[in-house]
């Protein structure tokens, strides 16, 4: 079955050259030209994939993405024609899974879409440990159906999140390289992608911890990584 991806940018001639890179690697396209006819697109169609730029009238990209995580959880590749890491930190922190600054290589959007895509197949069909549920203090984990506890509290994680929190209680106390997070995660090498990881982890103890400034469970070991201990 072909998956079908929207494409949201004001820009028309954008929208045009990111439809025809996506076609003809055999994905289905539709597009909008705002956060607001998104929205609609989404409630009347079955998408697999958001590329959302940041930069639009009515419903920019940022409220847009959080309005889509109210409800959905496909991935989200966020585009900006801003550089700036502040940039980068509010669309990720919006529940964005990966961010790319415009002007933009047509192909590495591609790779970009296609490694989304490959993370969420090799989810599906990894070996995962025979437990299906991992418990940490009060920190439940539900490998199986991607439910998130702590205490009596469901706490609603972005694929991206769940996948590093599963990746991490997997490997209780062991110190995780960010590298080796984000290879995990994102299926792919390592490039620069510090600050990827550094926001997904801080969104992540945001929902997770009492106190985000003194966690409980996600430790930092400073200038290795980060690990979860029981």
């Amino acid at each position: 079955m072909r998956r079908k991806i929207l494409i949201v940018d004001d820009d028309k001639e954008i929208r045009k050259l990111v439809e025809i890179y996506l076609r003809n690697e055999g994905f289905d396209t539709i597009s909008a030209s705002d956060g607001v006819e998104a929205i609609e697109k989404l409630q009347d169609n079955e998408i697999d994939m958001v590329v959302l730029d940041i930069m639009m009238p009515r419903m920019d990209g940022i409220q847009t993405c959080m309005k889509i995580r109210e409800t959905n959880h496909i991935p989200i590749l966020m585009l900006s024609a801003k550089t700036e890491d502040m940039d980068k930190i509010l669309g990720l922190s919006s529940g964005a899974d990966d961010y790319l600054a415009k002007p933009f290589n047509p192909l590495e959007l591609v790779a970009r879409v296609k490694s989304q895509f490959r993370r969420q197949d090799m989810f599906k069909t990894e070996k995962r440990k025979d437990e299906s549920l991992i418990a940490i203090h009060d920190l439940e984990i539900h490998v199986d159906s991607h439910e998130v506890y702590v205490g009596t509290k469901k706490v609603k994680l972005t694929p991206t999140e769940f996948d590093i929190l599963k990746f991490l209680a997997q490997n209780e106390g062991i110190v995780m390289k960010i590298e080796k997070i984000y290879e995990y995660v994102w299926k792919e090498a390592y490039y620069e992608s510090k600050n990827t990881v550094m926001v997904h982890i801080r969104k992540l103890r945001e929902k997770i911890e009492k106190d985000p400034r003194n966690p409980v469970y996600i430790k930092t070991v400073w200038g290795v990584g980060y690990k979860i201990e029981g």
